[in-house]
């Protein structure tokens, strides 16, 4: 059996390529290659966090991995009921049917860049982009729920404020 090609041609992204989708506020996504970019072999999308923002709610995938490398700032990471903080240079694992989420635990900006294994979440990410106003509980759970992932908004109440963030 053969895989399908990730890409049939050379391609090299500039730093500022991709498509870039970022709040006043300094938080947002810039996708570097999508699922059908590779063949469906996975995502790379980079996330900007202003500090002490939540980048999303308590949730779990049930198709993909994700691979959270730290570029820049702290990023704080509640991975299957344990807390932990991610300095810049650390790769944080999430594996699929964990209970997981992250947020910048510093007061200044945040990036890491994320491998979603197999590709195709991104796509959710760029419809919650594309919203003029955050969803409300209910609409980001059916959302959520057409690609595979739970979320847990009552679970995410305590880190929120435990932590002091932004959501």
């Amino acid at each position: 059996m053969h895989a399908a090609p990730i890409q049939s041609e050379p391609r090299i992204v500039p730093p500022d390529g991709g498509d870039l989708f970022v709040t006043p506020e300094g938080t947002g996504d810039r996708f570097i290659l999508d699922a059908t970019d590779v063949g469906g072999a996975f995502s790379l999308v980079e996330h900007l966090l202003a500090p002490r923002a939540l980048a999303a709610p308590l949730h779990l995938h049930t198709a993909e991995d994700e691979y959270s490398y730290v570029l820049e700032g702290e990023v704080g990471a509640w991975l299957g009921g344990h807390e932990l903080v991610a300095g810049a240079g650390t790769l944080v694992c999430k594996p699929r049917g964990q209970w997981h989420t992250f947020w910048n635990a510093g007061d200044v900006p945040a990036r890491v860049l994320e491998i979603i294994s197999p590709g195709g979440l991104e796509v959710l990410f760029r419809t919650l982009d594309g919203l003029d106003e955050p969803p409300e509980p209910e609409q980001l759970a059916r959302l959520a729920a057409t690609y595979g992932c739970e979320v847990d908004m009552a679970g995410t109440g305590p880190i929120v404020e435990r932590h002091h963030l932004v959501f």
